[in-house]
């Protein structure tokens, strides 16, 4: 999985903490804070995440890891999946198809298609599926569009994630790509150039979506891309 251990440790404790205490009350997403000598509230600062105007931070600014760990479990964050999700059905149900079968979708593995919470949570194995992300494969397929799963996790860990995925409900796709472990590429980097492979093997990539901006940039990004959000982590 490609989140940091160190994220990971920080948000785990404080979901617990607040899943298993109704008294904690979170940082208040106006609340000012500051940093480097400037104030803004957590929800500006995930506001800044989601729109990639905050870059290459390493962990939830202190004072804003409760309005964090409320915003994953509460309903905020399946209602902003889901309002992405509409727009990329509407986006999928309006196109015109050439016929050929090789229309294809990218959807990247971590926090997309499989949801890490429980890991944060409990810090357990077999994740489950994002499910909004589940209803869009689902209408994905059901309008002859090819679903390619483009994941960061190592090559060796190949039936690990299959099995996970098929349990889950991503029955079936037109490829799984993972890393090779000797080739060291940035995300941005890898993932264009395994888009570029699809297209030069003939595919047309029509949709993009994913977590981290790492994700969809890079050129080729496909027709349209699609950000989910996630404010637990940052992938360069």
């Amino acid at each position: 999985m490609k989140p940091l251990l160190s994220t990971f440790m920080l948000i785990h404790n404080l979901i617990v903490i607040l899943m298993t205490n109704n008294k904690l009350h979170a940082t208040h997403a106006h609340d000012l804070l500051v940093i480097n000598g400037g104030g803004f509230s957590c929800e500006s600062w995930l506001l800044g995440v989601e729109t990639n105007n905050v870059r290459g931070w390493k962990t939830v600014p202190r004072g804003c890891e409760s309005f964090v760990g409320q915003y994953m479990i509460g309903k905020r964050y399946g209602e902003d999946l889901a309002m992405v999700v509409r727009e990329a059905e509407k986006y999928a149900r309006g196109l015109k198809l050439g016929g050929d079968g090789k229309e294809v979708w990218v959807f990247d593995v971590d926090d997309t298609a499989l949801s890490n919470l429980p890991f944060y949570a409990h810090r357990g194995f077999g994740r489950p599926a994002v499910q909004q992300s589940l209803r869009l494969y689902k209408t994905l397929l059901s309008l002859g569009i090819k679903v390619m799963f483009l994941g960061t996790d190592f090559e060796h860990d190949r039936d690990i994630i299959s099995a996970n995925l098929r349990k889950v409900g991503y029955i079936t796709w037109e490829k799984l790509l993972l890393r090779i472990p000797k080739v060291k590429l940035s995300t941005i980097s890898y993932k264009s150039s395994e888009r570029k492979k699809l297209q030069q093997e003939g595919y047309k990539i029509i949709g993009n979506i994913g977590d981290q901006w790492s994700d969809i940039l890079g050129t080729p990004e496909g027709d349209r891309t699609f950000k989910l959000p996630n404010p637990m982590y940052y992938v360069n």
